[in-house]
């Protein structure tokens, strides 16, 4: 079961972004986690935030398995890029509406893109108030409906826009930013590569700045 993205919040004047975080992944990382027993150990990353994926619900998740977090890979443990273990974080938000693009129109701040051709783009929730990296803008991809769009133009505050060409999208559609590849959701390295900020970071901010939910 998912939990659902929450009811409309003043950020952007639409739905607020959702980091989920998956209690079935982290059960399914942990013994992978204890087996690699090397890199940063996961009761130092519990003793502030759990990256980003809340140590108090990573500390009850363990107890429950009557694991020491101490042995614990924390990047295993996560499902960072680099470990193929699943990836305990997605980070989602919604359109909030579709325009025409015209050949050579610009679109955000300081118009750093411009339509090559005449498009449909999506303005979606998510900025980098919620850990959506401005560089991310011109160089990452996101996923709606099952297909993979470009982030396009500089991210904003609380919104970013994305190309979605002849793409049918919906008021409201769910926008994957990073999740499960497994899922055909973007992967979290799209971000490292075109950040150059390490997953844990990256995670980290997300986790704390946007609206953080477990799904089972």
């Amino acid at each position: 079961m998912t939990s659902t993205l929450p009811a409309r919040s003043p950020a952007a004047g639409g739905v607020a972004p959702v980091a989920l975080v998956s209690e079935s992944a982290l059960r399914r990382n942990a013994p992978l986690a204890l087996a690699a027993g090397a890199g940063s150990h996961a009761d130092d990353v519990l003793a502030a935030d759990g990256w980003g994926h809340g140590a108090g619900w990573v500390a009850s998740v363990l107890a429950d398995l009557r694991m020491d977090a101490a042995p614990l890979d924390a990047a295993v443990l996560f499902g960072l890029p680099g470990t193929h273990a699943q990836p305990v974080m997605s980070l989602r938000g919604r359109a909030l509406g579709t325009k025409p693009l015209l050949r050579g129109e610009g679109v955000s701040y300081g118009y750093t893109h411009r339509a090559p051709r005449d498009t449909t783009v999506a303005l979606v929730t998510g900025g980098y108030a919620q850990g959506v990296v401005r560089s991310l803008g011109n160089a990452a991809t996101v996923a709606i409906t099952g297909r993979r769009h470009r982030i396009v133009g500089r991210v904003a505050m609380d919104v970013c826009v994305v190309d979605v060409d002849d793409a049918a999208v919906a008021r409201g559609a769910e926008v994957v930013f990073f999740g499960d590849p497994a899922d055909g959701h973007p992967s979290l390295q799209e971000w490292t590569d075109a950040t150059g900020l390490t997953a844990a970071e990256i995670v980290a901010v997300v986790g704390m700045r946007a609206d953080r939910r477990v799904t089972t």
